[in-house]
């Protein structure tokens, strides 16, 4: 929905448009919830810049791990192509910043692009280092104890596919998606009444997809 010029609301802004952000955007769209998905975040917070494309690993997938990522991709693009999943691959998050909400009530943010700028409910990050999502915490004057990803959810934020050294596996990320995108529909469907679009393919690498 367009907003002043420039500017455009939506429900939640996933940021990585890999592996996780497609599978949390499907996960979304299948409980009916919007979201806009945009390439990965340069800038975290307003302070200094964080470069997650350089972010150190210390496991190599194999080549099964591989081809079972690529298989699950490959279904992931499939299925937002066909449920009108707002990809935007040539978007990138350059900074995210935190509007104050009054009486107490959860804050809004907005994702800055070179075009524009996202507001939104929920952000869904899928590619940070814990130590980047700290000072991220700190630099909004947030108070992080040891659990940095219940203190980001108390915010709105998400995180998907983000671990400390080792990336998660495929099924690890699906799973991860999955709750995340059950997490945000309860906030915005809190009567339980969630809207289905459709569901994920029953074959390959979806077969796996549980609770």
């Amino acid at each position: 929905m367009p907003g002043i010029a420039g500017t455009e609301q939506t429900t939640t802004v996933v940021i990585g448009t890999g592996l996780s952000g497609l599978a949390v955007a499907a996960e979304l769209r299948r409980h009916g919830v919007d979201s806009i998905v945009v390439d990965g975040l340069d800038i975290l917070g307003q302070a200094q810049p964080a470069n997650t494309t350089s972010l150190q690993r210390c496991d190599a997938a194999d080549s099964g791990t591989l081809r079972e990522r690529n298989e699950i991709l490959r279904h992931l693009r499939n299925y937002a192509a066909s449920h009108s999943v707002d990809v935007r691959n040539t978007t990138r998050a350059v900074q995210l910043t935190m509007l104050e909400a009054p009486d107490q009530a959860a804050p809004q943010w907005q994702v800055h692009t070179p075009t524009g700028i996202l507001v939104a409910d929920h952000i869904v990050l899928t590619r940070c280092a814990h130590s980047q999502l700290r000072r991220m915490l700190n630099d909004f004057g947030i108070a992080v104890g040891r659990n940095v990803a219940a203190a980001m959810r108390a915010i709105g934020i998400y995180l998907v596919g983000v671990g400390e050294l080792i990336t998660p596996s495929p099924k690890e990320v699906l799973r991860q998606a999955k709750t995340v995108g059950q997490a945000i529909s309860a906030k915005v469907n809190p009567d339980g009444a969630l809207p289905s679009t459709g569901v994920f393919p029953a074959t390959g690498s979806f077969a796996a997809q549980g609770c």
